[in-house]
């Protein structure tokens, strides 16, 4: 009996002791086939496939356009933020964007916070730019007089047929003056949320006779007189945003008197005088 237990835990010992092996070999075997694949991989790295060379070379065919075909491709972008990021891809790219601003009909700043300079060197060199605009976005925008004076004297201006300046704070009728008085293609004018007077109201009236909409939104400062200056002013005027402004509704008659076709936003039921 003794001899049967003692050949049992013998037999039991050797099975572990096989079992052990196994899988230290097994191991060992997974160690050398991951370092075979490490190398693999090396491998490839150094030499890469023809495909993969084809697609980097593919990539690279944008590098060879002429000059002025990256220029035309690069015309289409509108918005600061595009060609800002474009600019700081390559030497190349920046000397493109800067030649396309000569064909760029379209410039946005929305959302963004450029300032006097930024806008000074942009506008500059968009001798065929018709919608600038530079609305107040959620961060801000530090655009002030200096700024408005920079554009009145672009090249571009005479050719602005839209401007947005929405929610701008730091412009005042100093630098709306100068620039509407050589803007006179301007068809679409966006003052709103900024603290104009009837200074730059009869500005536009006098110098922009082919506006057809403007926004007064929140604009306290512009009175009666402003407007009824403007609608006689700019016989093609069809619509007026006058939301949060204080309008009689005497004012308000008069206004449709002078152009009937003339539409008032927001409409004298919804309009708190």
């Amino acid at each position: 009996m003794g001899t049967i237990t003692m050949a049992n835990s013998a037999a039991a010992a050797l099975l572990s002791l096989q079992m052990m092996d196994t899988k230290s070999r097994g191991r060992g075997l997974k160690r050398r086939g991951f370092l075979a694949d490490e190398d693999q991989a090396r491998a490839r790295l150094s030499n890469p496939p023809a495909a993969a060379t084809k697609v980097e070379e593919k990539l690279c065919h944008c590098d060879v356009l002429p000059e002025d075909v990256l220029a035309q491709c690069l015309s289409h972008l509108d918005s600061f933020q595009d060609m800002a990021s474009v600019s700081r891809a390559c030497k190349r790219w920046r000397e493109g964007i800067q030649q396309s601003l000569a064909c760029q009909t379209k410039l946005s700043f929305a959302g963004w916070r450029p300032d006097d300079g930024a806008i000074s060197r942009l506008v500059k060199g968009a001798g065929s730019l018709k919608e600038l605009n530079i609305s107040n976005g959620r961060w801000g925008c530090r655009i002030t007089d200096v700024g408005l004076i920079q554009v009145s004297i672009a090249k571009c201006c005479p050719n602005l047929a839209s401007i947005s300046l929405w929610g701008v704070t730091a412009i005042t009728d100093e630098g709306v003056v100068q620039l509407v008085r050589r803007a006179a293609s301007l068809e679409h004018f966006n003052v709103g949320g900024t603290f104009i007077t009837d200074v730059s109201v009869l500005a536009l009236a006098s110098h922009c006779k082919l506006l057809k909409s403007i926004n007064l939104w929140c604009c306290r400062h512009v009175t009666e007189t402003g407007l009824l200056a403007v609608v006689k002013g700019c016989q093609k005027l069809e619509s007026i945003n006058v939301w949060g402004m204080s309008i009689s509704p005497s004012c308000r008659r008069r206004l449709k008197l002078l152009n009937p076709k003339l539409h008032l936003k927001p409409a004298a039921a919804n309009h708190s005088s």
